[in-house]
């Protein structure tokens, strides 16, 4: 026990180590290009209003906003504030950032984690099946239909998705948190509200899984330890949930962490697509508003998430596979 938490603590503290460079230098790089984009955030904030005012009234605002300064004093400047927690204000919402993002991770964290338990019972029941059906009508159903949707845009699946079930037979509602004569989010106004945003989701990042799982499966089935369950006389259900599935696993843990990126990505998508106040979907409106304050925030809060996401995946492997652990192998 003493080495495996050891370890554990090893793997912990090497990506610390390992993170803290890397943020400092997505951060920077999102100030270069900043500094670099030919969009200008003032004339951005100022709209239409920005053909008639006064030249040095834009100059002033610049100033005020540290535009002017060099790109490495902008950069120490923001990192300072960083430090003590102040993520600045948001020039498009004109409220602090942090409270921006505060009101809005909770609702993306709701439908991500709704979309991601979808997407693993899903998966890994189809995927399996798949595999143990081999070769038959549903196997090549459910191939053809993951390779299919895997070529599918996020947002081509959400439109298709509102235009059958709220267009078309008009079950679901197209978008939003909740219908707009209401005053206050009630549970099963959310819940049908909900619907749609984690269904896409899970169903557009569900391919990959599937076909894993599938491969992985047709693989042990061919090992001996499966041959010799099967000739101790056990059921086939019993050799596929006890020995072939568990065994079978073990290298999806270390591939959902990697796959983190693409799950922001496609909550990025599904809530633009869906009206969905999350943080994922104010990323889009801050990029076309050239809030860089908020843009650079969220930013730096998927760098994050992915991070942890590989941390988590790699502690998940750990724990499922008791010989990294004795090896202390990170």
């Amino acid at each position: 026990m003493e080495a495996g938490v050891v370890t554990w603590l090893r793997m912990v503290l090497w990506r610390l180590a390992f993170a803290v460079p890397l943020l400092l230098a997505v951060t920077f790089a999102m100030f270069a290009l900043a500094k670099a984009s030919p969009f200008d955030p003032v004339r951005q904030y100022l709209g239409e209003r920005a053909m008639i005012t006064d030249p040095r009234i834009m100059a002033e605002i610049r100033a005020n906003w540290g535009l002017d300064r060099p790109l490495l004093e902008q950069y120490t400047t923001w990192l300072g504030n960083l430090v003590t927690g102040d993520l600045g204000e948001s020039r498009s919402l004109r409220l602090p950032v942090a409270q921006v993002i505060g009101e809005r991770l909770g609702w993306t964290l709701l439908v991500v984690g709704c979309a991601l338990v979808l997407m693993l019972a899903a998966g890994l029941a189809i995927g399996t099946l798949a595999a143990w059906r081999r070769d038959s009508w549903l196997d090549r159903l459910v191939t053809g239909t993951a390779f299919a949707n895997e070529a599918a845009p996020v947002f081509w699946v959400g439109l298709l998705a509102i235009w059958v079930f709220s267009v078309t037979l008009g079950w679901l509602p197209a978008g939003g948190l909740t219908d707009a004569a209401s005053a206050t989010v009630a549970l099963p106004d959310l819940a049908r509200h909900l619907v749609l945003p984690v269904v896409v989701l899970a169903f557009s990042q569900s391919s990959w899984l599937l076909l894993f799982v599938r491969e992985s499966v047709i693989g042990v089935m061919r090992e001996d330890f499966v041959t010799g369950a099967r000739a101790r006389g056990l059921r086939e259900r019993t050799v596929l949930l006890r020995h072939t599935l568990r065994s079978a696993l073990l290298p999806f843990i270390t591939i959902m962490g990697a796959r983190v990126p693409e799950l922001v990505t496609g909550a990025i998508l599904v809530e633009a697509v869906f009206s969905w106040p999350g943080v994922a979907g104010t990323t889009i409106k801050a990029a076309l508003a050239v809030d860089f304050p908020l843009l650079a925030a969220l930013t730096l809060l998927a760098t994050v998430a992915v991070l942890l996401g590989n941390l988590l995946a790699d502690l998940a492997y750990m724990m499922a596979d008791p010989r990294v652990r004795v090896l202390g192998v990170s």
